[in-house]
This record gives structure tokens, sequence and C-alpha cells, in this order.
């Protein structure tokens, strides 16, 4: 390992956060975990050795304070679903631009950016792609003393994921399963190979400074295969049906009025496209991504 490093971790109460937090801590790295509400901090004191800040992020002053003395902030922040509370532009445009900016005037140097696959501003198929994308360029283009770095995974899978763990409930009760955009093709990598990407870059900042890396796990299914492999790989018998996209489009307007918002129009047009790697960035880590079965097969039997 290289010299210590004070790292402040933003989003980290989420999925790849709690793993990333104790991955980092492990490392003998300074972590410090910003926390928006009560509900997180609380989830981020159960993680050992990281030092827990309450932290208004609208506040520039507070983020400011937050970040003197930090050598990385890592940004993990993002949402599937907009609200009319907040929105994809607030969240993965405007609020990224303004971490970089602070960065620099606090003289932290070494800013990673959670991104996703496909994120594209000018092509992008949907607002989440499209915001993501702009995202990307507002860090990047940032001007300034801070080297900067963008993850783009597939959908991420592992022990609390927010993939197959919704499908898992699903299936307790639907003995019938309807699947939008069946022939959407993913690459499911593992929120282990994930963070041990972060790790990586973080160790050997400047070696991949300006790059946006996409990450895919070893082999690819289509959707309707992945809700399959869920019910094979937990007993359960259960019809999965692909929709046509016409019932596709009408499910998603339909479903993004219900609460909870499991699937809107936008993620519909997100999988309009595949979510595969043309170049996996892994290699350049030596990263030898874990395959889904290896790691979920048994997971999911052990949940059930």
């Amino acid at each position: 390992m290289t010299a210590q490093k004070t790292v402040a971790v933003v989003g980290g109460s989420g999925f790849v956060g709690r793993h990333l937090l104790a991955r980092l801590v492990n490392a003998g790295h300074r972590v410090t975990a910003l926390a928006r509400s009560s509900t997180a901090e609380s989830g981020l004191r159960q993680i050992a050795g990281v030092r827990v800040v309450r932290v208004d992020l609208e506040s520039d002053e507070a983020l400011s304070v937050c970040f003197a003395g930090q050598t990385v902030v890592i940004n993990l922040v993002g949402i599937l679903h907009e609200s009319r509370e907040i929105d994809f532009d607030a969240v993965h445009v405007a609020f990224p631009r303004r971490l970089v900016h602070l960065c620099q005037v606090a003289g932290v140097t070494q800013y990673l950016h959670m991104s996703a696959l496909n994120a594209d501003a000018a092509k992008g198929p949907s607002r989440y792609l499209k915001s993501r994308g702009e995202g990307e360029d507002s860090v990047h283009h940032a001007c300034g003393g801070v080297t900067v770095t963008s993850f783009r995974p597939s959908i991420i899978f592992g022990p609390g994921d927010n993939f197959f763990g919704v499908f898992d409930r699903l299936l307790d009760w639907m003995p019938v399963f309807p699947v939008v955009c069946p022939q959407t093709r993913f690459a499911p990598v593992c929120v282990d190979d994930v963070v041990e990407a972060f790790y990586q870059v973080l160790e050997r900042g400047a070696d991949f400074n300006g790059q946006r890396l996409n990450f895919c796990g070893p082999q690819i299914y289509t959707f309707k295969e992945l809700v399959q492999f869920v019910a094979r790989v937990t007993g359960r018998r259960r019809l999965v049906l692909g929709l046509p996209d016409s019932l596709s489009r009408l499910q998603a307007l339909v479903m993004e009025r219900l609460p909870g918002k499991l699937f809107t129009r936008d993620n519909y047009r997100s999988m309009q496209i595949d979510s595969v790697c043309a170049r996996n960035d892994f290699a350049a880590l030596g990263i030898s991504p874990k395959a889904l079965e290896d790691v979920m097969t048994p997971l999911l039997a052990r949940q059930r």
C-alpha cells in the first residue's frame, strides 16, 4: 500500500458505499463518510473505523469544512428515479460540479466519480443516462489541480444489492412474471470488483487521471435470463414471460405512477440499449471479474 490517505465519501450509505468504506478502512486509510440524514448516519456508524459526519449537502460552507485536509473525495450519489423534490440534473450534474469546485478550493488532489455504463450527454436514450453523461463532462472539464476518474459499471450485484434482491422479493408472490424489454442485454458486475476498482485507482491516482472506466462482468445475459436465473437458484417454479415492446412501454407508464416506482418510462428508455462493455477496463487494473453464478447462487439460496 502507498501512504495513508484521508478520504471523504459522499453517498457512502448506499449499496456500493457500504462495501467501499469497509475496503478503505481495512486498507488503512482515514475515512470520513458524509451523512445527509439521521437514517444514513445511523447506518454508517455500523461500519467499524469510519468517521461519520452529519452534513447539509446543499451547503458549500459545510462541505468545504468536511473537505479541508482530505486527500481524496469519492462521490457515489445517484438516483434511478426522479421525484417532485429532486431531479436527475440536480443530483447527477449540478451536485458533482459543485463537489469538484469545492475540491479545488480545499486542496483535494483526487476526485473519484460514480457514473453508469452508457452515460452520454449527447446520445443517452434517457434522461438518466444523459444526466449521467453531463455529470461526467462537468467534472472532467473542470480545471485546476484535481485528478478526476469516472467509474461506469453495468448493473452491480452482491449482498444487499438493489437489483437481484428486488426480483427475489417479487418472485415470492408472482407465479407469472412479466419481463419488460426481455432481450436487453446486461453484463452484471460484482460489487467487490467495483470496490476494488475504486481502491486501485485511489492508490494509483495519476495513472487514470481523466479516464472514464467501463466495468462489466465476464458474461452477458438478457433481462429475461436474469429473472429466470433468480427463479431457478431460489427453487421457484415460475412462468417468466417476455413482454413485447408495446406492453413494456405500457407497463412503464402504469408502474411509474405507483408508490415505489419500480419501473418508469425513463427506465424503459435506458433499456433500449444494451448495458455491455465494448472495452472492459478491469483488465487495466489487474482485476478478474467474478461470475454472477459463483456469487449469487449461494447468496440467493442462503437467503431463502
